[in-house]
């Protein structure tokens, strides 16, 4: 029965792996983040793959989803970084999009709750600020919805590595036993 559950939750954190990582790609796609797209490909095959390995019984490929899901958690500690501007990151370089466009994340022009984006050429906050207004009134900026997008794949992904390092020592155990029967 213990085999039985565990599988059964690291086939839904499998598929719950699969879902976000879906909406990712699309969001990633759409902003032209180049690089995001690349490694969500990578991630989506090995997410399939662990699923495939967690409902067949092939604690290979079960092995093989833990190894990325240690990959994938530093990824998204990454994109936390930068989207935070961390560690000497800033999330106004090109790294995601590989330096071919200047489009930035699909967040930043249609976050939820922005205004229309239709800003005079130089549209400045205050008389006494000479800042330049570069947004107008997001509830949430681009970069906190990166962000809480990434600590979500985290939150999954070292859920998944938990569950899948219990599987493959379920799937171990019962070879054993069945060895020396």
């Amino acid at each position: 029965m213990g085999c039985c559950s565990g599988r059964c939750v690291l086939i839904f954190l499998c598929t719950l792996q699969l879902i976000t990582a879906l909406e990712r790609q699309a969001f990633d796609f759409l902003g032209y983040q180049w690089t995001p797209i690349l490694v969500n490909f990578f991630h989506i095959i090995v997410v399939i793959l662990g699923l495939f390995g967690a409902i067949q019984y092939h604690p290979r490929y079960v092995i093989l989803y833990i190894a990325w899901t240690v990959l994938w958690v530093t990824w998204n500690i990454f994109i936390c970084c930068l989207y935070l501007d961390l560690g000497g990151l800033s999330k106004e370089s090109d790294y995601m999009s590989l330096g071919l466009s200047s489009h930035g994340s699909w967040w930043k022009d249609n976050g939820p709750g922005c205004e229309n984006r239709d800003l005079p050429a130089a549209k400045w906050q205050s008389e006494d600020s000479p800042a330049l207004i570069s947004t107008l009134g997001c509830v949430l900026e681009y970069q906190y919805i990166e962000v809480l997008h990434s600590a979500l794949q985290l939150l999954i992904s070292l859920l998944g590595f938990v569950f899948g390092c219990y599987v493959v020592s379920v799937f171990n155990d019962e070879e054993d036993t069945y060895l020396y029967k």
